[in-house]
């Protein structure tokens, strides 16, 4: 059954609106988890991290996270968890006991598909063998590990408590403690890195034969310490030569790029991520979480927490921050900036089925689009072509109402 079917009931957003049909089926279901301290703010990082003190509140931050899920168990409707993602911060600091009394809650409330993808976050600095065991017989199956660099000075740039070794020896222990499924997290376009700097860092992430890269240029974020003290970048053009080469370089290895800054072995790309940017729902707890969530009569709500891990744990004050029901109007932009992220798009038939609005709703923004040469012309799929993917920004601004 199609979503804009005229046996739906219709829904209005408000304001001169098509109509937009309900939503009998709802998308897949996923969990983010935040946990939001590090041993050290990075100078680079906008995420929602606080220095750890040296006794972290475990027990009260899952409490306050089992509390905060049951505040959005309303949104589930049936649906089993497909994936579960401990981000932070650095979620790794917690300790096995915590996380497995959070994961057996979490079940307890929401089933857990039967191969359901369970990843946690981890930095070199906090690799201990036995903890990761431990987090494996918990069930969780796939880590990410914040590597960034395996170059001494680089690494120091960068604010990193690890050093190269460390980095090394991190995704050893990972496969020692049984995940045969892990990313690695690195960074380009570093303070005073050259195109051999970049090449060398990637060489020796693809050696050490992770299922997963994040690979991704180094931007200044408002609100961080390398934005109100800007180190020296490379120029554009070593910039460039950097994505060009780096991107050869993965493919020759057999890392295909899915994403604008993931690449990935045949079969492993993160199934998680790959629900965000084919607008699937998730549910976000955990101070500063976000999450999108849809409902049977239509609505698609985004919400997001308290963001101070604090308040976030004071009982006067709610875990919701604010949330925000998405408009017709809002729609085909927030369903495209995720969609057009991914280098294959995705099946035009996700757009009536996730959003309630037709196709037809797409087609004045679709043509301008196509005869620029931004978005590919095939009708199964909403797919950018490479300059679409180059100018994502313009692409995305053709679907502004």
């Amino acid at each position: 059954m199609t979503r804009e079917s005229s046996a739906s009931p219709l829904i209005y957003g408000g304001g001169a609106q098509s109509p937009r049909a309900a939503l009998p089926v709802l998308p897949p279901l996923a969990l983010y988890i935040h946990i939001p301290w590090c041993v050290r703010k990075c100078p680079y990082c906008d995420f929602n991290s606080h220095t750890a003190s040296p006794m972290l509140p475990e027990e009260e931050y899952v409490d306050a996270l089992l509390a905060d899920l049951d505040q959005d168990l309303h949104a589930v409707y049936g649906r089993k968890l497909s994936s579960i993602f401990f981000g932070g911060g650095t979620p790794s600091l917690f300790s096995a006991e915590a996380l497995g009394r959070l994961l057996k809650g979490v079940e307890q409330r929401i089933p857990f598909a039967s191969d359901i993808e369970i990843t946690l976050e981890a930095n070199p600095g906090t690799f201990e063998q036995e903890k990761f065991v431990a987090y494996r017989a918990l069930g969780i199956n796939r880590l990410s590990i914040g590597i960034q660099s395996f170059q001494e000075e680089k690494l120091k740039a960068l604010g990193r408590i690890h050093n190269g070794d460390e980095a090394v020896r991190a995704a050893g222990m990972a496969r020692q403690a049984g995940f045969d499924n892990f990313n690695l997290d690195l960074m380009h376009g570093l303070p005073d890195q050259s195109l051999d700097d970049a090449l060398s860092d990637l060489r020796q992430a693809i050696a050490l034969k992770p299922t997963h890269l994040s690979w991704y240029q180094l931007t200044l974020e408002p609100n961080t310490v390398f934005w109100n003290q800007p180190p020296v970048l490379p120029e554009d053009d070593t910039l460039w030569d950097i994505q060009e080469a780096g991107q050869a370089l993965l493919a020759e290895h057999g890392y295909a790029q899915y994403e604008v800054s993931a690449y990935a072995q045949p079969g492993r790309p993160a199934r998680h991520n790959l629900n965000y940017w084919s607008f699937g729902d998730f549910i976000g707890i955990g101070a500063g979480a976000h999450g999108k969530l849809s409902h049977p009569d239509g609505r698609i709500v985004r919400t997001w927490k308290t963001r101070l891990p604090k308040d976030y744990l004071n009982p006067a004050k709610s875990f919701k921050a604010g949330e925000k029901a998405l408009t017709n109007d809002e729609l085909p932009f927030d369903f495209l900036m995720n969609a057009l992220r991914l280098t294959d798009g995705v099946e035009s038939r996700l757009y009536p089925e996730r959003t309630g609005l037709s196709l037809e709703s797409l087609a004045e923004g679709r043509r301008e689009a196509e005869q620029s040469g931004l978005l590919q012309v095939e009708p199964s799929r909403l797919a950018a072509t490479e300059r679409g993917q180059l100018f994502l920004n313009d692409l995305l601004q053709t679907f502004l109402s």
